[in-house]
């Protein structure tokens, strides 16, 4: 039976998520995309499959997935209006593309770029909540922005995955990681300044990114220094890196097919 491809790029807030893959009796974000593709394609067989998963409370800008179908979409336009209009009010279509069959969205090379919000030094309003992170401590930001960019290439990077293996593949390249003032993202009860962590590269590990900015987080307090990042990132290095910053602050921002 001929089938039919779609990509469907997507933005979220994920804050009152578990993540984006399906779980028993909790909300996630595939889920209420399928409940809602199941309602629109009127019972009709369909299959999604994301590009990647993200952790509860984690928000994109712009992720992916693939839409599988027996029957080809007549109107793009048309079903991604009525896609957004049946959507909870915290997921959003943004664009639709018809691939061919030999397009894998999990295998496909890409490019994926994160951001990391956050402020430091005062409580913040709680309507940041959902997308900042907010240090109560003071950091010294100039000395993270050295350490981010320790970062950059090709480095061993284990003690920066959530429960490694013996066998995972840990050397791996990171395109860009820059720690600059946030001038993306404003709202009248944001703190005076606030920061962003970004992040660009081909794969990331689980917690990969979140424990880089807590390691930063931790060398911004005083209780690492740079060399101790320099160590971790040796090959074979063992050293574990256990501060995990919160979730609420990540974001994808986007995902690049590479062609």
């Amino acid at each position: 039976m001929k089938k039919y491809f779609y990509v469907i790029n997507i933005q979220y807030l994920g804050y009152r998520f578990h993540g984006w893959q399906k779980q028993p009796n909790v909300k996630t974000l595939h889920l209420m995309v399928d409940r809602t593709l199941n309602f629109i394609l009127e019972g009709k067989y369909f299959k999604s499959l994301s590009s990647g998963r993200t952790d509860a409370m984690v928000s994109a800008e712009s992720a992916a997935f693939e839409l599988f179908l027996r029957e080809p979409i007549e109107d793009e336009i048309s079903f991604l209006e009525l896609f957004n209009y049946n959507l909870p009010q915290d997921i959003r279509a943004l664009s639709i593309r018809e691939v061919d069959a030999t397009f894998n969205i999990i295998q496909h090379s890409k490019i994926k770029e994160y951001l990391y919000l956050f402020a430091y030094g005062e409580k913040c309003h709680p309507f940041c909540a959902p997308i900042m992170t907010t240090i109560l401590d003071d950091l010294d930001i100039e000395l993270m922005q050295k350490g981010a960019k320790l970062f950059e290439g090709e480095n061993y990077l284990k003690s920066y995955c959530f429960r490694p293996t013996d066998n995972g593949v840990y050397t791996r390249e990171i395109l860009t990681c820059e720690l600059v003032e946030n001038t993306i993202y404003s709202a009248n009860y944001f703190p005076e300044k606030s920061y962003l962590l970004r992040v660009k590269g081909k794969g990331f590990m689980r917690n990969q990114i979140r424990l880089m900015m807590g390691t930063l987080i931790d060398l911004g307090k005083g209780k690492l220094t740079l060399q101790d990042i320099e160590n971790s990132l040796k090959p074979e290095s063992n050293i574990k890196m256990n501060y995990i910053a919160p979730a609420s602050g990540l974001i994808l921002k986007s995902i690049d097919f590479i062609d």
